[in-house]
């Protein structure tokens, strides 16, 4: 619909000419030599005339002659008509569509749409692009640099509202496989996932947003599947930056949140003269590389010793993340500091029950309407273990013992 938008003048005036002018020659050739022309070849005989082939020699017929003259001229200038329009389409950089974009991104099909094209977006539109997924842009006014940036990517950008369905239509919201809201403003992006989730309930949805209680009412109210605060994701980077170790985003899942850190082994810490494999069954976390004397190992052997100097990065709950990290320091890491970090991530907060994503709250609703029960596949995460269950063989030491060995 987009191409004939912009093309429907040239393209409903050739239509016109060629049916309706065929129907007229027939007519005209029935009265004036008393035989008829059939209609499937009314079309076919206009065409021909258009491009100056003509199926007969010119007629004496005065009637018929007037279709001689006049279908090749309203050819020419339907084409004109075209070209112009195409000319406009391409070369016309200061009108406020962008008309070639809107046309590019009508030929998309599961493709990501991002709202907000400032540093964050672009941003988010860049990793899109190189995970290979096509991208389509919405900025209402985007900058000079977005549009250059955006450009040597390949990116269209719809320039308009997000939050008007025309703008959505524009950027083919209907065959769309997600939608990112990344403005800066929470009034807007709220605005326009009110309207996506409205026109497609099963597109993937993820938010920013700044206040996390508005971001809460969000993932309730409006099945949107991720809400994400740019605070909340570069605090573990600076607090990490702080004092020298690499933290990842936290990653939930079924309410527990979850870290990749990367830290230096200390002198005197617990880590030290330990090997991968008992790290990782009495430690509770996954070493996915050690890195030693310049040497990095990927997925080390259970059997390789950890050095003080040597570069770890393991993965692990992240209130255990936080307390290795605390030991390795050679800090003191309280009950209290630890139930605070475990309810910071989100083990307290909410249960696996409780916390659905938006299209396993979407495909729930589906199910509760037809009928159907299916069976619930949960994966809970890695399970911790209790006291009593836990192992306190020699080679176990308990928390006292362990923090009484790093102060």
């Amino acid at each position: 619909m987009g191409l004939f938008r912009e093309f429907r003048v040239p393209l409903v005036g050739f239509l016109l000419l060629v049916l309706v002018g065929g129907f007229i020659y027939g007519e005209v050739y029935e009265a004036v030599r008393g035989s008829t022309v059939p209609l499937i070849d009314r079309p076919y005989i206009i065409l021909q005339l258009m491009i100056l082939e003509a199926p007969e020699t010119v007629p004496p017929e005065g009637a018929l002659v007037v279709f001689w003259y006049i279908m090749p001229v309203g050819f020419v200038l339907l084409a004109g008509l075209g070209a112009a329009d195409f000319l406009t389409l391409v070369f016309n950089r200061d009108d406020n569509r962008n008309p070639w974009a809107e046309a590019l991104a009508l030929t998309y099909r599961n493709h990501v749409i991002v709202f907000g094209a400032g540093h964050v977006g672009q941003r988010v539109i860049r990793d899109l692009v190189e995970m290979d997924l096509d991208v389509v842009a919405i900025d209402n006014s985007p900058s000079a640099a977005a549009k250059k940036r955006l450009g040597e990517m390949g990116v269209p950008i719809i320039r308009g509202d997000g939050r008007l369905p025309e703008t959505l239509e524009k950027a083919r919201l209907s065959r769309a496989m997600a939608f990112v809201a990344c403005t800066g403003k929470d009034q807007a992006n709220m605005e326009a996932i009110m309207k996506v989730r409205h026109s497609n309930p099963q597109i993937r949805i993820v938010s920013r947003m700044w206040d996390r209680q508005f971001a809460a009412q969000l993932e309730k109210f409006l099945d949107v599947d991720s809400v994400l605060s740019s605070a909340d994701l570069a605090a573990p980077a600076f607090a990490g930056a702080a004092i020298g170790v690499d933290i990842t985003q936290t990653l939930e899942i079924e309410g527990v949140a979850y870290s990749t850190m990367r830290l230096t082994v200390a002198q005197g810490s617990f880590l030290a003269g330990s090997t991968v494999g008992y790290l990782q069954t009495e430690h509770e976390m996954d070493i996915v590389l050690v890195n030693s004397a310049g040497i990095a190992a990927v997925q080390p052997s259970r059997d390789l010793e950890v050095k003080v100097g040597d570069s770890v990065v393991f993965f692990a709950r992240h209130d255990r993340a936080l307390e290795v990290l605390s030991l390795n320091m050679g800090r003191r890491s309280s009950p209290e500091s630890r139930a605070d970090a475990q309810k910071r991530s989100g083990a307290e907060r909410r249960s696996g029950s409780e916390r659905r994503s938006g299209a396993e709250r979407r495909h729930g609703a589906q199910q509760r309407r037809g009928g159907q029960g299916t069976s619930d596949r949960e994966w809970t995460g890695p399970e911790r273990r209790s006291g009593p269950e836990r192992r306190s063989g020699p080679g176990r030491r308990s928390s006292p013992e362990r923090r009484s060995d790093t102060t």
